[in-house]
């Protein structure tokens, strides 16, 4: 791929309208997002820094024993690759099929390690505003730069950039057990027994082996936590699994199964299918939680009906985004799925699936606010149809524009495979 690399240049007073040159790009979230932008701004020779909470890919070392259902060919950006190239970094089979930790090992840590000097982690953004304005003012709010406000290891510090790029997921901030997405009080008090995540059932069998264990949710994060529980059932025939739903049949949750064009991902659905056919797994759907309490384990409650209690939930519901960080900048969110407005009726989960969703870039992504982007799976706000390919074309076409090439920007193509309505797996992004 052949692009144009424009060089920042001096500009006048900032007081005249015209922003500090020397001024970086603030790159937030090291997942695979957030280090395909910073890989795509080297390139470019933008000047970038990177910040993350915690380590770099912390949120898929959570899932790292989770397979994906897309091969290596789909979850590596390609200006990434171009830049490991230069080194002595060997290419994984496209066709193949990573691990978590594969992903991690194999092509972010590597990746990370080449942007180390711009990379800070435990870093973690709480504000983000215009320089001596907040969101009020407008008089040459599009001149002053981005003032970040990071809580570090050694303090509060102020960080300035000339453009912001939020890739910060939704990993880490689930939606409730309860169907009305509400967090109620009896919730959280039950924390410790519930997981949010897709867990590592064979590493912690103990919270799981000849339990009671009820999965809530209907997408692929539930269905991997559902066959891990099948898998451990085989040793500890004592383990009780309930699948709890809130679609009225069980088989929409199946997906495309042979029809799918990602084999892994369709092969999911198979196996659930044959587990719930043999009677490994007893179903509840439709299912609508209105209320969690403590009676000997958790009693989960609908408007008709009592479920037993249960020594542990795993609670996979989808994710949804934190705008809290950055309430001093306008920007905007659609009304139904939280995501960035324009992208909204193009992820529609009613209307698209993964591979369905069109191409789209920097033109969609742009906010009220110049120069600040929500990339990534944030960008789909509470949408579960995203898929890694798309953020990296996403960053591609964002950093292409904040470069200068604007022909670059508006071409956005993309090649996803096609299945029916798909839902969210780990993260959103497999």
């Amino acid at each position: 791929m052949e692009f144009k690399i424009i060089q920042p240049t001096t500009c006048c007073d900032p007081s005249t309208g015209c922003c500090e040159p020397t001024l970086p790009v603030a790159v937030i979230g090291a997942g695979p997002i957030g280090l395909a932008a910073a890989a795509h701004l080297k390139e470019r020779g933008i000047p970038f820094f990177l910040l993350e909470k915690g380590e770099t890919a912390a949120n898929i070392r959570t899932w790292e024993h989770v397979t994906l259902f897309s091969p290596w060919q789909y979850n590596m950006d390609e200006a990434g690759k171009r830049l490991l190239l230069q080194t002595d970094w060997q290419v994984p089979n496209g066709e193949s099929i990573p691990t978590g930790k594969e992903l991690v090992e194999d092509y972010l840590a590597p990746l990370t390690e080449l942007l180390a000097p711009s990379i800070h982690t435990n870093h973690e953004v709480v504000a983000i505003t215009r320089d001596g304005l907040d969101r009020m003012k407008s008089t040459n709010r599009s001149s002053q730069p981005f003032l970040l406000y990071v809580e570090t290891p050694g303090g509060l510090k102020k960080m300035k950039a000339k453009a912001v790029v939020d890739a910060t997921g939704t990993w880490g901030n689930p939606n409730p057990a309860i169907s009305n997405g509400v967090w109620l009080r009896t919730e959280k008090e039950l924390a410790s027994l519930i997981d949010y995540h897709i867990p590592n059932v064979e590493t912690n069998k103990e919270l799981y082996a000849n339990k009671r264990i009820a999965v809530v949710g209907g997408g692929h994060s539930a269905i991997n936590s559902l066959l891990n529980l099948v898998t451990l059932k085989q040793k500890y025939p004592e383990t009780s699994i309930t699948w709890i739903l809130r679609k009225k049949r069980v088989e929409d949750a199946f997906g495309g199964g042979e029809n799918d064009e990602l084999a892994a991902r369709g092969e999911l659905g198979l196996r659930m299918a044959e587990c719930v056919r043999n009677g490994q797994i007893q179903v509840e759907a439709p299912f609508m939680i209105t209320g969690i309490r403590e009676q000997n384990g958790m009693v989960l409650t609908s408007t008709e009906k009592t479920l037993e209690p249960f020594d542990r939930l795993i609670v996979n519901t989808g994710n949804r985004p934190n705008f809290d960080f950055h309430r001093e900048l306008r920007f905007e969110s659609e009304a139904i799925t939280e995501a960035v407005p324009a992208l909204a009726p193009l992820i529609d989960p009613n209307e698209h699936s993964c591979g369905s969703v069109p191409a789209h870039g920097e033109k969609e992504l742009r906010q009220l606010e110049p120069n600040f982007y929500i990339v990534g799976s944030k960008s789909y706000g509470r949408a579960p149809t995203f898929l890694m390919a798309t953020g990296y074309e996403q960053v591609r076409s964002v950093v292409a524009y904040l470069a200068g090439d604007k022909e670059a920007a508006a071409n956005v193509q993309l090649q996803l495979p096609e299945t029916g309505v798909c839902h969210s797996g780990a993260g959103g992004c497999c």
